[in-house]
């Protein structure tokens, strides 16, 4: 597989949560605002390139009976480097995120990569992966909390997540009929679900398509 394949699959072909519906967990829970959808994708970036650089690096020295433990701890260490980072340098973004920050250690996306990809493949490639594939993450949350930002506050906003007193933008559409159901539970479970709904519309568009191509 060329380099770049390596990486453009983690974006679209193999996206990790419109396609493989992998980490849904947070995902639904921290996209109602793009703040949060943009620091839990630099988090998860972050422990994505360096777990998947540790583990290619180490991967022939790494007994195959507890390769599974020795990923978790690896993933673990990294992961409470980050939070204690996000702590000290962004605070607010840290408090909005909560419990979603350690839980990035039990993340299928994290996990899955290690163990399918970084374990079997060399150190170039293996950044390669988790660089598209973290891309492809924050890419997807960042859509989710797009709409459900929009649908349920009726507008758009992005802080400063070092200085929350901040504002890069706010923007006020239709505040007064903003459903606020799209900023609960609920209502994260009917915009992944109306988001999965067309990306399947379009392959089956596509497959149609090119049947019709081949009857011509």
């Amino acid at each position: 597989m060329k380099k770049f394949d390596v990486f453009k699959k983690g974006l679209f072909a193999e996206n990790p949560i419109f396609v493989l519906l992998l980490g849904l967990c947070s995902s639904l829970a921290i996209t109602t605002s793009l703040t949060n959808a943009i620091g839990m994708g630099m988090a998860v970036i972050c422990v994505l390139l360096m777990s998947n650089f540790i583990i290619s690096l180490l991967r022939k020295i790494i007994p195959n009976e507890i390769r599974i433990p020795v990923f978790i701890v690896i993933i673990a260490t990294l992961v409470k480097c980050v939070q204690m980072l996000m702590n000290a340098y962004t605070p607010a973004l840290y408090e909005s995120l909560g419990v979603f920050i350690p839980l990035i250690v039990v993340n299928c996306i994290i996990l899955g990569r290690a163990e399918s990809f970084a374990s079997k493949n060399g150190v170039v490639d293996s950044i390669l992966d988790a660089l598209g594939m973290g891309l492809g993450y924050t890419f997807a949350v960042l859509i989710i909390s797009f709409f459900r930002e929009l649908i349920g506050t009726g507008g758009l906003s992005l802080y400063n997540p070092f200085d929350a007193s901040q504002i890069i933008f706010q923007f006020s559409f239709f505040s007064d009929y903003a459903i606020s159901l799209f900023t609960q539970p609920a209502g994260a479970f009917m915009t992944l679900g109306t988001i999965l709904a067309f990306i399947q519309f379009l392959k089956v568009r596509k497959a149609n398509k090119a049947k019709k191509a081949e009857v011509k």
